[in-house]
């Protein structure tokens, strides 16, 4: 199916433009809001993603209906290549299903982790700084309750809640929730195996 994504970031810019832009590509569902990209929390965003299905293609006018920062863009490319979904920019000229738009988006990753390994090496570098002068308090971690956990996540399994309900209901954001899910499934399967070592 030809899915495509219409974002402004303000109820008064009009979305006329990129929907004409897009309507060549014989769009059989469109989602469209009017909310900053700010991260990815939106509710026709998640709507889109929890839509989405192996083979369909998400159409976009440029990027930055997607995403405002690199990291948020690749880390949405990412999910949609699980999911075996494409993605098409119109400005950007860029479909992921070809050999050329799968080596810009490559190009696009590594200098983002250039960037990102800058990042971290000037935030260590600060803290090491903050520590010598007894400033640093360290970061905050959000924790969820086994039981409430436990719960929503049942409830999410059952297909009664989406993953941008669960995420809402917990109290985190989707990428947060993502992280999560990660860790808690690399804990299990260290779990499982060593039981069978035992």
């Amino acid at each position: 199916m030809n899915v495509a994504y219409v974002r402004v970031s303000t109820v008064e810019q009009n979305e006329a433009r990129q929907k004409e832009a897009l309507e060549k590509y014989d769009i059989e569902k469109w989602f469209i809001e009017k909310v900053s990209a700010k991260d990815t929390n939106r509710e026709e965003f998640q709507r889109l993603m929890d839509f989405v299905r192996e083979g369909d293609t998400i159409f976009i006018h440029d990027f930055s209906r997607l995403a405002r920062s690199t990291v948020d863009l690749l880390s949405i490319t990412d999910c949609l290549q699980e999911k075996n979904v494409h993605l098409v920019s119109n400005k950007e000229n860029i479909d992921t299903s070809t050999a050329t738009g799968k080596l810009m988006l490559t190009m696009i990753a590594a200098i983002a982790e250039f960037e990102r390994a800058n990042m971290l090496e000037r935030q260590r570098e600060g803290i090491a700084i903050a520590k010598r002068e007894g400033k640093y308090k360290g970061g905050h971690v959000k924790r969820i309750k086994e039981d409430v956990f436990q719960r929503e996540y049942q409830a999410y399994m059952n297909r009664t809640i989406s993953k941008g309900e669960l995420a809402k209901r917990l109290e985190i954001s989707r990428p947060t929730l993502d992280k999560f899910l990660r860790n808690r499934q690399a804990e299990q399967e260290g779990s499982v195996a060593s039981d069978a070592e035992n």
